[in-house]
């Protein structure tokens, strides 16, 4: 009987698909730098599929039995699935979600609002608009609106 070595190459590349695939929800989507494209996690995988191919290749050596070959080619297709259902998520079914048909589109006037400034004061669109430039001033007068996608 010969004595066989730990295939140690395709538990690391399942240990890391998993990571990947748990590591975006827990920690990545914290940043807008990983939240926005999940490269962070793309690269992940992508060392996952490195160590999976080394390990199934050597799950198939010569001097390994079946066991070791069935175990590789489940951990493998497991990876790929956890790879597949990652894509499909973050993809795919990112771009299934309803348009707002109420928000205003791009160069349409903005409806009527108050809103509380810095200091708690309310403020209209209507007193922005019209309220006076200051003297001396050549700024274009104007609102910027801008949406911030923060912490609520």
């Amino acid at each position: 009987m010969k004595n066989q070595r730990f295939n140690w190459q395709i538990w690391a590349g399942f240990l890391m698909s998993a990571f990947a695939l748990l590591s975006y929800p827990l920690m990545f989507v914290n940043w807008p730098l990983t939240r926005d494209f999940p490269w962070a996690n793309i690269l992940l995988f992508v060392i996952a599929l490195v160590f999976l191919f080394v390990g199934v290749r050597r799950a198939f050596g010569p001097d390994r039995g079946w066991v070791s070959k069935i175990g590789a080619l489940t951990l493998g297709a497991l990876s790929v699935l956890v790879l597949a259902g990652f894509i499909m998520v973050a993809f795919v079914a990112s771009k299934w979600l309803p348009t707002a048909a109420g928000a205003p589109q791009t160069g349409q006037k903005a409806p009527e609002f108050t809103l509380a400034d810095s200091s708690g004061k309310p403020v209209t669109l209507s007193e922005l608009v019209n309220s006076p430039i200051p003297p001396g001033s050549s700024a274009p007068k104007g609102v910027l609106l801008i949406f911030y996608r923060g912490y609520w």
